[in-house]
């Protein structure tokens, strides 16, 4: 089944590591076979990757859309795991059903449950404060 895109005026998207930037008008875009694809809200630069849990957005982020260098990524996402674990054995919740899709490949969807691992790590650390 293809997939439809419609990127607003100016908006980015990664389509199996290449960025598309969109013009100044609405674009419609129906990708037809499996490929990775990022839309801009779900890209996370090097830069923002500020935090242990970002980083490993962004890590997952890179074996979604690089996948020439998937064992360079996979061992730096599982020495994060170790890292965050050891700091916060309370994520272990949320970091195992990600591990999953990363052991299956299912990396959208890893990125999607990092999103509420990176929530958490907000709530872990306003209250340290």
């Amino acid at each position: 089944m293809a997939l439809k895109i419609t990127l607003k005026p100016n908006e980015r998207m990664i389509i199996g590591g290449a960025v598309v930037s969109n013009g100044k008008t609405k674009s419609n875009f129906i990708i037809e076979n499996k490929v990775p694809v990022l839309r801009e809200k779900d890209i996370m630069s090097e830069k923002e990757a500020d935090t242990p849990c970002r980083r490993i957005y962004f890590v997952i982020q890179l074996m979604y859309i690089d996948e020439n260098n998937l064992t360079t990524h996979h061992n730096t996402y599982w020495k994060q795991v170790q890292d965050i674990l050891a700091a916060a054995p309370s994520m272990l919740k949320l970091i195992d059903p990600i591990s999953d899709h990363i052991l299956h490949t299912r990396y959208y969807q890893a990125l999607k449950l990092t999103g509420k691992l990176i929530e958490y790590e907000k709530e872990l650390l306003n209250h340290a404060r």
